[in-house]
């Protein structure tokens, strides 16, 4: 069967994430959600019902299959995390979890009659769904909804994803501690230096190739540390926690996700939070991720208040966000992309796309300026920024105070 991604109305929930990716991209676990939808659930992914201003650099990321001509289709929700094998729903099925459609299997010829603006209407797909006939979603198919639950996801994946350990195929130095080694892998080029503790007696961990965990470090499982990242002497990366591919880490880390190509090199908190790529936290960055009262907390999602129902939040970073010195962030912050917040006064629990943040205030990042910093970012890795980025970052500072305005009051 072929594979149709739509993204739904339910994608503006998910900013700031996605304002520069595709639902589908986003990371639980050790992998993203596309890359568990072609593990679990059919490989053959052809065709996307996607935002128009993430349909060139998406291209840029992903490598597509060309469709089956004699199959159906099963279009799927761009934010569906699958957890287990399980076979696309037939050709006039269709599953839905609260009201909101996950897959439905349809022909050929039904497909060319879709389109991306169907999806963006709730009420326009309840009558699309008429036609078809609503089977049971299977338990190992959810949707991601808001911001914070891949991280509040992450503990449970990583126990799924990572239990084939035993294997040490990197250098693993005297003086270093595995603390149930049948339990951890370690990939080729991977180095665990003296004094390092990797802990995996309440959950498996794995170092992917390339991943240096420097003397005094200690990681406990379930834990994921990317390609290439760098986890510095004395940092504690508690369970839970993911790091991307080429992040820098230090300090303490509990049931967070790295998306990659990030850093946090110094001593500071991250708790139950979402980090997106190009974001640096300066020295001391703090998060809360617990109110004082154990209340639930409450997410300002493009600037409006959600209410969670969770106890446990911390911070949702959008990409190439930075945060000076000394930054505290409050319970369940939301730090928009190219954001910058350079202060020492409180930080608001909604800090916009595109604001510089100071003790005068909040005001808007020149565009320039912003392409500028993107761009000698990206070159420290030796990458450049493509043009499709650079006109999609153009189109989201056009876009999001429109979005966000609520955030700018």
């Amino acid at each position: 069967m072929n594979i149709a991604y739509f993204e739904d109305s339910g994608a503006q929930q998910l900013l700031p994430l996605t304002w520069l990716r595709a639902c589908f991209e986003l990371c639980c676990g050790r992998d993203r959600l596309i890359d568990k939808v072609r593990t679990h659930f059919g490989p053959r992914i052809a065709r996307l019902f996607i935002r128009e201003s993430i349909r060139e650099v998406v291209a840029e990321r992903i490598d597509f299959d060309p469709p089956d001509p004699n199959a159906d289709w099963c279009l799927l929700n761009a934010r569906t995390l699958i957890t287990n094998d399980v076979q696309p729903p037939k050709r006039g099925v269709a599953w839905r979890l609260d009201g909101q459609l996950v897959a439905a299997g349809v022909s050929a010829a039904d497909l060319e009659s879709i389109s991306f603006d169907l999806f963006q209407n709730p009420a326009h797909v309840d009558e699309w769904l008429r036609n078809l006939r609503s089977e049971e979603t299977p338990e190992s198919v959810r949707l991601i909804d808001y911001p914070w639950q891949p991280a509040l996801a992450n503990d449970a994946e990583l126990r799924r994803q990572c239990r084939a350990g035993g294997t040490h195929e990197g250098r693993v130095y005297q003086g270093a501690h595995l603390v149930q080694p049948e339990h951890i892998h370690i990939a080729h080029g991977a180095a665990i230096k003296p004094g390092a503790v990797l802990d995996a007696e309440d959950g498996p961990i794995h170092i992917a190739a390339g991943a240096l965990i420097e003397p005094n470090a200690v990681v406990q499982g379930p834990c994921y540390i990317g390609p290439k990242s760098i986890i510095r002497p004395g940092a504690v990366i508690r369970a839970g926690t993911t790091i991307g591919p080429v992040c820098k880490v230090g300090g303490e880390v509990e049931t967070s996700i790295f998306h990659g190509l990030s850093n946090k090199q110094h001593d500071g908190f991250l708790g139950h939070s979402y980090v997106a790529q190009w974001v640096n936290l300066g020295a001391d960055t703090v998060t809360s991720d617990l109110k004082n009262t154990y209340g639930t907390i409450r997410v300002n999602i493009n600037g409006v208040g959600v209410e969670t129902g969770q106890h446990f939040v911390g911070a949702i970073i959008g990409d190439h966000a930075k945060t000076g010195i000394g930054t505290i962030l409050p319970t369940g912050c939301v730090i928009g992309v190219v954001a910058n917040l350079f202060t020492q006064e409180r930080v608001p629990k909604f800090v916009p796309s595109f604001a510089w943040l100071t003790d005068a205030g909040l005001t808007l990042c020149r565009m320039e300026k912003a392409i500028q910093i993107a761009r000698t970012v990206m070159d420290r890795r030796d990458m450049e920024l493509s043009e499709a980025e650079r006109r999609l970052l153009e189109q989201t500072a056009e876009l999001a105070p429109q979005v966000e305005a609520a955030g700018w009051e």
